[in-house]
């Protein structure tokens, strides 16, 4: 288990560390786009109706990453989606409004990010929601407010989903 926490938390600093990169890399691009509003919600497609699939599309914001809006314990929650760090990871604010408190006593999970080692605690999220698409039991990590500005849909919901792809500049989500 230790060595499965120490794998998350290193695949947490490499999806923050590699969305720093991308920031970087699309303020370029950024200048040239055009100056109207990204839409950082996900837009849900309607279910196939033969196969009763399920697919929700997070556009692309303005810096090339993936905003979307999720709910827990029906509290909405921004993420941004990360392929690149193995849980969910949220910032104590988040973690707090869903009723998720960890004392201090259970921040003893070390991850690796951006900022360096950090501590984090372990939970289990009952069912995080992105659109239409539900899923239960999400292994998830609560860091300190200062170490994560924003909320991270990783790999313990992305995994359980049916496909997750890029294409056309869009992440696709499919249950």
């Amino acid at each position: 288990m230790r060595g499965v926490m120490i794998l998350a938390g290193v695949m947490i600093g490499l999806g923050t560390v590699m969305a720093q990169v991308a920031d970087h890399m699309m303020a370029a691009s950024a200048t040239t786009a055009s100056s109207a509003p990204s839409v950082m919600v996900a837009a849900a497609e309607s279910p196939a109706p033969a196969s009763g699939v399920r697919s929700v599309v997070v556009p692309r914001d303005r810096h090339g990453h993936f905003q979307t809006e999720g709910r827990i314990e029906g509290q909405r929650i921004k993420f941004m989606v990360d392929t690149g760090a193995s849980v969910v990871a949220m910032n104590e604010s988040s973690a707090a409004r869903i009723g998720v408190r960890p004392v201090q006593s259970e921040f003893n999970a070390k991850v690796t990010t951006a900022n360096g080692v950090i501590k984090a605690a372990r939970t289990r999220l009952a069912m995080v929601q992105i659109g239409d698409l539900i899923v239960r039991d999400v292994d998830a990590m609560v860091l300190p407010d200062e170490a994560l500005s924003q909320n991270l849909l990783g790999l313990s919901f992305l995994g359980k989903l049916k496909r997750f792809e890029f294409a056309g500049g869009r992440m696709v989500l499919e249950q």
